[in-house]
């Protein structure tokens, strides 16, 4: 009867977590998605302690180990959640996927520890006893060498990526790198193979452990700028495909169904990501897109002439516009404006302009941190345009307002055949009647090359903070 109540549990967390993915899907659903799945979760781990039996009938006993973790890892992850500021949330997603491959890394090493001691216990008897020995009782082992591999390399990976995104981690590559890269994998799965067949070799075992945690560093190390979106999304499919590891070893369907999902969702954004691009994900990968700035050197000043507006310029322009595009970016994250942004916004479509937001897939530092942000600021959903319908709009656009945005709306995409992101769709602000940038300076965007955009004739320089240059613009919208 028990283990039809936990079947069922899973069923239920099964069920919950395919719903709440289908909800997250939909920006007007999304927080309740989350929490349907949240509540599967919640079953799925309370059905496993209090009913599950291992093969000798035996219930969980560790209370206090397991309430004890539960408690610590809920208090820091609801601490961390509720501090992280809008800018460092790329970062924060880096760190716990991070420590989901970390987990599925060690149930790896205690599963194999489990299978290797009684193993070596009947080697020694057969010995002994001068009789054969055999190994199906380590049917398990590819299960435990494809956990170790993919749950060490998306924790280095992730926590590598996390450093790049708080700038504590800088960009590295060297020649024949992912020569070297490619070795090195080769090399893991080599000694995996060989431990499939061996296993009974604790030191080939720890030796994987050690060089995929390095395949992980290195993997990362090279690339930068404007693909992290991407690898964040990559090493997320790695974490998803471990914990189903995982879920495959303690017959866990619950934790099975979740690995899937997460694994094929994160590989599905990452192909939907390269799409965004125009980039294939061997391309992003090999190429380090971004990990080496192609545009103005320091000291040097940027090529073209730019115009600067003044503030009261730029409120005139917005205020008897007809229709406004905001183009929200990094920037605008850093500044934490949404909500300054959302009160422009306001104050505009009561005067009678009509305003949208045009969203690139790629914005910000990781998949849908533009949509994040926004929510936030309680903007309404169906004022957020994808890129193709913004792209058709923006030719019926009085003014264009980029907040913090760069390599997002840089025509080189479609224009220089030289460009690094030559070919990648951009959003066509070009195409708009005015285009007011808020930057804090010329500088290059995180792709690292030159914007021409910034230099067209209908272009017009907003120099500052984003927060405070909305905060002047409200200002000044008032006086008039």
């Amino acid at each position: 009867m028990e283990i039809s109540i936990l079947t069922i549990c899973y069923l239920v967390g099964s069920i919950s977590f395919i719903l709440g993915l289908k909800m997250l899907s939909n920006p007007a659903k999304a927080r309740t998605g989350n929490r349907i799945a949240a509540l599967g979760m919640t079953i799925a781990i309370l059905a496993t302690i209090f009913l599950y039996k291992d093969e000798e009938g035996n219930h969980l006993h560790n209370y206090a180990w397991i309430f004890g973790g539960l408690l610590i890892g809920g208090i820091v992850g609801t601490l961390a959640a509720k501090k992280v500021k809008m800018t460092a949330m790329p970062e924060m997603v880096s760190l716990f996927n991070g420590m989901g491959g970390a987990c599925a890394a060690l149930i790896s090493i205690v599963e194999y520890d489990h299978l290797v001691k009684p193993a070596l216990k009947v080697l020694a008897d057969a010995e002994k006893n001068n009789t054969e020995f055999s190994l199906t009782d380590l049917s398990t082992m590819p299960v435990i060498i494809l956990g170790l591999i993919i749950g060490s390399i998306s924790f280095a990976g992730s926590i590598i990526a996390w450093g790049k995104l708080n700038g504590k981690i800088k960009d590295f590559s060297f020649p024949g790198q992912h020569i070297a890269n490619l070795s090195l994998f080769a090399i893991i799965l080599a000694l995996g193979v060989w431990l499939w067949f061996d296993p009974i070799a604790a030191p080939r075992f720890y030796l994987i452990f050690a060089l995929a945690i390095l395949y992980g560093v290195m993997f990362v190390l090279p690339i930068g700028g404007a693909d992290m979106p991407v690898v964040i999304s990559l090493l997320n499919s790695f974490t998803g495909v471990a914990a189903a590891c995982g879920g495959f070893l303690y017959n866990n369907k619950a934790m099975l169904t979740g690995g899937i999902l997460v694994g094929a969702a994160g590989t599905l954004l990452t192909i939907l990501m390269c799409k965004a691009m125009n980039r294939s994900l061997k391309n992003v990968l090999i190429g380090s897109f971004g990990g080496v700035s192609n545009g103005v050197a320091p000291g040097e000043k940027a090529q073209g002439n730019y115009k600067e507006i003044s503030l009261s310029d730029a409120a005139v322009l917005l205020s008897y516009a007809h229709k406004v595009m905001i183009v929200p970016g990094y920037g605008l994250a850093v500044a934490q404006a949404q909500h300054v942004c959302h009160e422009l916004e306001k104050m505009l479509e009561n005067k009678g302009v009509e305003v949208d937001y045009a969203i690139h897939p790629v914005a910000g530092r990781m998949p849908g941190h533009m949509n994040v942000l926004l929510a936030e600021a309680d903007v309404p959903y169906d004022k957020l345009k994808e890129m193709e319908q913004a792209n058709d709009e923006f030719g019926t656009t009085d003014v264009v307002l980029v907040l913090g945005a760069n390599d997002v709306v840089n025509p080189a995409a479609k224009t220089d055949p030289s460009s690094p992101i030559y070919g990648m769709p951009i959003l066509e602000v070009q195409n708009a009647k005015n285009i007011i940038v808020n930057k804090r300076s010329m500088k290059p965007g995180y792709a690292g090359i030159e914007n021409e955009l910034f230099f067209q004739p209908k272009t017009s320089m907003l120099f500052g903070d984003a927060k405070k240059a909305l905060q002047d613009l409200i200002a000044e919208i008032k006086q008039l």
